[in-house]
């Protein structure tokens, strides 16, 4: 073999890693000259059990505890977190809340002069704002961003069009959804189980403060018991509160699990990804 032929194989395998996220890639190669030709050495990334994922965040990610609005050294943690799964290969889309700025239901019980399905569209601009920071967060951290809404605003995102989100989601880049699903009374939790089934999402992981899904609220009752698996069904009949009950349906019919885990432990969303068993996994057939 010559040597011009050791150097297109060095770049064969190179092309392949980049194009083949979450399986076995490429993540360096290094070509050696020595008496006998080239020496070909790699290394290889680990496996992880998912290609494309959709992570759900709310509002409150976005501030500090107690507090609203944005807190760019939040976003900024959350960012490196990213930043982290992105480096591994792995497809990521992400649907985020707007609670810290507003709740389109708790807007519209409080006030009796905006209608409801009007307070709704409020909160479904408030995730675009957030979505606006969350991207350029994330660009600040190096990550390729792109920002798409339910509700068409050219000026400032993307139109959501799912060929052209899956496109993006194949050249790497993170891909924020936002404005839910562009129609009022439909919770961000329902339409990250509508878009992870859009996108063909393998699991759809959610981000909150606390560590899984328990048998009470655990910030009220610390005896409260904490579930590493649990089914569908038992959600719904206990009515734990996890994701909506639409959401809830949408991932049971299309056998979307759920993981439920703690964003706000550093590395939590790399480990998730990875396959590591925290926090607590919702599907219709528990692991054993």
């Amino acid at each position: 073999m010559t040597d011009i032929s050791y150097v297109r194989l060095l770049r064969d395998l190179l092309n392949f890693g980049k194009q083949t996220p979450g399986t076995l890639t490429v993540s360096a190669g290094l070509a050696i000259y020595c008496n006998t030709g080239f020496l070909l050495m790699t290394t290889t990334t680990n496996r992880s059990p998912y290609r494309r994922v959709l992570l759900k965040i709310s509002g409150e990610s976005f501030c500090r505890e107690g507090e609203s609005g944005i807190s760019m050294n939040e976003l900024s943690s959350v960012a490196g977190q990213i930043r982290d799964v992105v480096q591994k290969g792995i497809q990521l889309a992400i649907v985020c809340g707007g609670g810290n700025i507003l709740r389109g239901k708790q807007f519209a019980d409080i006030s009796q002069s905006i209608v409801p399905s009007t307070a709704h569209y409020m909160g479904m601009l408030a995730t675009v704002i957030n979505g606006l920071a969350l991207q350029d967060a994330l660009e600040s951290a190096g990550v390729q961003t792109r920002l798409q809404s339910a509700i068409r605003m050219e000026g400032v995102a993307e139109p959501f069009i799912r060929r052209r989100c899956l496109r993006h989601l194949e050249k790497g880049r993170v891909v924020i959804l936002a404005a839910g699903t562009g129609s009022p009374f439909v919770t961000t939790d329902t339409a990250a189980a509508l878009r992870a089934r859009e996108i063909d999402a393998e699991v759809v992981l959610k981000g909150t403060k606390v560590d899984g899904v328990y048998s009470e609220d655990p910030l009220r009752n610390p005896h409260a018991i904490r579930y590493s698996d649990i089914t569908f069904r038992e959600v719904l009949s206990q009515n734990l509160q996890v994701m909506d009950a639409q959401a809830m349906h949408h991932c049971m019919e299309h056998n979307i699990d759920i993981i439920v885990f703690n964003y706000k432990r550093v590395g939590n969303i790399a480990r998730v990804v990875a396959g590591e068993r925290i926090g607590t996994r919702v599907s219709n057939e528990p692991r054993s």
